[in-house]
């Protein structure tokens, strides 16, 4: 196996250059930073994380705690994720939690044994009991997507959720519809609290007066939509449009109904979020509101980055945009 000597010697520069190259790449030039990367494809050249950690007490490794990691949102911003951590020298250790509590606690506890230098967690809860805002400042450094944990600094990214609901529920009101159904994610999530916020927002403003019959509490994937579209179906009041809360729960609403033989968008329309790949060829294709997954994944690795190396900021929140995708799931209802 070749070691560093070989690989400065390939790469042009100094040892000492090399190693850093390979293990702080941000106290190098992007132009060495490069050459050396470029050596090391050519050469087959893989650090030795584990000698290294010895040597700094660093492990080189970034875990990401997932509650789902097959979902398809939060697949696509764990691989943005892994891209940016490549590139600063780290690698991704990825822990799905399947929504469990002690798996949660167990993978938190990999991080306080250094088999991690620092966490990006997608849930609403720190994977640590009993930890105050005083005892924050001991844990590894910590970055949240997605869902924002209450009462806590730990910095949060993600787009404006009530702002986005709220476009998506008057995309549907200026096509006409009045009355709009909605299936939300889980509703311990805060995200799912501020769609409902945006959702009911807009249908007030707009002198809809928000049905709670309309409002299916569900989960953020494709089960969800299917399970909940065959309730909203039967209510009395029966909806002309549903604003899912995802792109997957948006997907298993519309199998359902054209199962059913309904079309979309002539007998209902259905809006999501996300913007996830199979959106786009989903027939019909689905209206949605896009987030920036890449972004997300890439700026918490920045964050996390910056944290690692000793600075420190006074922003907590970075609220990425959306934007409204109109496609051909959505149209004016029947008269």
């Amino acid at each position: 196996m070749p070691n560093i000597k070989t690989l400065a010697k390939e790469a042009g520069v100094s040892v000492a250059s090399a190693s850093r190259a390979m293990s702080n790449p941000q106290r190098v030039s992007e132009v060495t930073r490069l050459k050396v990367l470029d050596a090391a494809k050519r050469i087959g050249y893989t650090p030795n994380r584990m000698g290294a950690g010895l040597r700094t007490s660093k492990s080189g490794n970034i875990l990401v705690i997932v509650p789902d990691a097959c979902d398809t949102f939060n697949f696509g911003v764990v691989k943005a994720m892994e891209h940016a951590a490549s590139e600063n020298g780290y690698s991704v250790l990825l822990g799905d939690t399947q929504g469990l509590r002690e798996r949660e606690l167990a993978y938190g506890d990999m991080a306080r044994a250094k088999q991690a230098d620092a966490l990006a967690v997608f849930s609403s809860r720190l994977p640590y009991d009993d930890v105050n805002e005083a005892q924050l400042a001991n844990l590894p450094p910590m970055v949240n997507s997605c869902e924002k944990i209450p009462n806590c600094d730990v910095p949060y990214i993600s787009i404006d959720n009530e702002l986005a609901a709220y476009e998506a529920t008057k995309h549907l009101i200026d096509l006409g519809h009045k009355h709009i159904a909605a299936i939300t994610g889980h509703i311990d999530a805060p995200s799912t609290g501020d769609r409902i916020n945006g959702y009911k927002r807009a249908l007030i403003e707009h002198g809809i007066e928000p049905d709670s019959d309309l409002i299916e509490i569900g989960h953020y994937n494709l089960a969800s939509g299917e399970e909940h579209a065959s309730k909203l179906l039967v209510k009395k009041n029966r909806p002309t449009a549903i604003f899912c809360f995802s792109d997957e729960i948006a997907i298993g609403c519309i199998h359902l109904l054209l199962k059913l033989g309904y079309s979309v968008p002539n007998d209902m329309s259905v809006i999501g979020i996300d913007d996830i790949s199979f959106a786009h060829y989903l027939n019909p294709p689905l209206t949605t509101i896009a987030q920036p997954v890449s972004a997300i994944g890439e700026k918490c690795i920045e964050v996390l980055i910056n944290q690692l190396k000793g600075e420190t900021s006074e922003q907590s929140e970075y609220i990425l945009p959306h934007k409204l995708i109109i496609r051909n799931s959505t149209a004016p209802p029947k008269q």
